[in-house]
């Protein structure tokens, strides 16, 4: 890493990598036969206060799952969303 800031990015990282392991987030585990695991990349951002100084640095540990192929690494999708009407009348009938 060659920014001026590297050490507080190597800082953020540690601190990022530190709250995977203490919310065991994930776990490791040998790979199957013939399936590639999904890639992974650093995310970096400078938090401004409202004066516009530097008051934090951000990394995030972020899936490449945009490089996954369906019907090859993927099979289905999805995503389970609540119609906002539904929980509006849930609401009321528990009220």
């Amino acid at each position: 890493m060659s920014d001026i800031d590297s050490d507080k990015w190597l800082e953020a990282m540690k601190f990022e990598m530190d709250l995977i392991d203490s919310n065991q987030v994930w776990t490791l585990v040998d790979s199957p036969k013939g399936v590639k695991p999904i890639g992974c990349k650093w995310v970096y951002k400078r938090k401004l206060g409202a004066d516009g100084e530097v008051t934090a640095f951000k990394a995030r540990l972020m899936a490449k799952g945009y490089t996954q192929r369906p019907g090859v690494d993927i099979e289905e999708t999805y995503s389970p969303v609540a119609i906002t009407k539904s929980i509006r009348i849930l609401f009321a009938i528990a009220t």
